[in-house]
């Protein structure tokens, strides 16, 4: 599937060729405390298949409990979340927010990882939940 997006204020978009039945909910906390509630939802896309049409993200790296470092994209003048993927080389898959896509309708999520972080106050989602992370592709 086609998808197109950007940040909230338009200064970064971006394209990608996605597969929507990998899109999926992460509840760990670092997905808590980086978008301000309760998980994320994520869609991944291959390096081949991703591309950025306007702008340039601003990117950190966030180093996870396991020691895994993650590079995060956002927009550096409104700050909206784009993407992540991973350090260093090799072939990368880029995890989209799927909140910046203007199909998001269609990005239904058919999983759920770091299922034991999740808010108790959340309804149970369709899908499986994972206790720990669980590979697709490279996403995280």
């Amino acid at each position: 599937m086609r998808i197109d997006g950007g940040c909230f204020c338009g200064a970064v978009a971006y394209e990608a060729e996605v597969d929507p039945e990998k899109t999926s909910i992460c509840h760990c906390r670092a997905c808590q405390e980086l978008t301000g509630t309760a998980f994320r939802v994520t869609v991944p896309a291959p390096e081949a298949d991703f591309r950025i049409t306007k702008g340039e993200p601003k990117v950190f790296v966030k180093t996870a409990d396991s020691g895994a470092k993650r590079l995060q994209a956002f927009c550096a003048d409104c700050g909206s979340h784009l993407y992540a993927t991973s350090d260093g080389d090799g072939p990368k898959v880029y995890g989209i927010r799927t909140g910046t896509a203007r199909q998001r309708d269609h990005l239904v999520p058919r999983r759920q990882i770091w299922h034991g972080s999740k808010m108790a106050w959340l309804p149970e989602f369709d899908g499986p939940g994972f206790e720990t992370i669980v590979t697709v592709e490279g996403q995280s």
